[in-house]
Parts: structure tokens; sequence; C-alpha cells
């Protein structure tokens, strides 16, 4: 059973350690000490939380598509020369980084500021754990 200490739940769901501890203080999450003596939250909870509180911003783009990973957000950053560009957005904390082409940034009206959903869809994912396999 993976645990994990308050201050590594609180990165894994871009919240403050005080925002774990007043949810262990309120029952949503139960804590017990490792070895050493330092609260520590289960992870299979830890996951049922995140999928609980999460709250991505409005799609603005909500449509009937087979692509299931939209992540709405911000464009941060347009690179473009006479054919490519490349345009950077900032998706809730993950950054995602699109190559197309010039003539698509000026159709969608793409430039810094601009609100803008990230769909993709791999036939590939790669998934990987810290520190190798267990």
């Amino acid at each position: 059973m993976t645990r994990y200490r308050i201050s590594e739940a609180a990165e894994l769901l871009g919240v403050s350690d005080d925002t774990v501890r007043r949810w262990v203080d309120g029952g949503v999450l139960d804590a017990a000490p490792d070895d050493a003596g330092r609260a520590t939250v289960d992870g299979a909870a830890l996951a049922a939380v995140a999928v609980e509180r999460a709250h991505a911003p409005a799609d603005p783009t909500a449509r009937a598509t087979s692509a299931r990973n939209r992540l709405p957000g911000i464009v941060t950053r347009v690179v473009t020369d006479t054919v490519m560009a490349q345009v950077e957005m900032q998706c809730g904390p993950f950054r995602v980084v699109s190559l197309m082409s010039s003539e698509a940034v000026r159709e969608l009206g793409l430039e810094v500021g601009a609100h803008a959903v990230a769909v993709m869809k791999a036939t590939t994912v790669v998934v990987e754990t810290p520190g190798g396999s267990r």
C-alpha cells in the first residue's frame, strides 16, 4: 500500500500542506504515522480525493468528441514563422506545447492570454513511476 507524507500529498494535489492537514482534521482523509512518526495518508484515499475535488476550468469548446484528454488553459507563448508555429499553454499546473501551422494560429486567433483547450488523443501513453519498478 502506497502512503504519502502530508507535504507529498499536498504537492500531488496542488494544494498547501495546511489544506491537507485540514482535510485530515475534518475527516476527509485518514492519517496514520509512518515508522518515523510522521503523518501519512493512504495513496488510494488520496487518489479518490483528487478525483472528487478536481475542478477543471470551463471548456469553451465542449462538444461531442472521442478525445478524452482535454485540458482547458491559457496561451502563454506563441512563436511563429511563415509556415509553422509553437504554441505554449498553461493548463492548471501543466505546461503543454503544440506545434501547428501558422495558418492555424491565425485562424484560431491564438495569442498570449487567449483561452484555449489542449486536446490530446494518442495511441501510446507512457506511464512512469519514480525510482523504478517495484
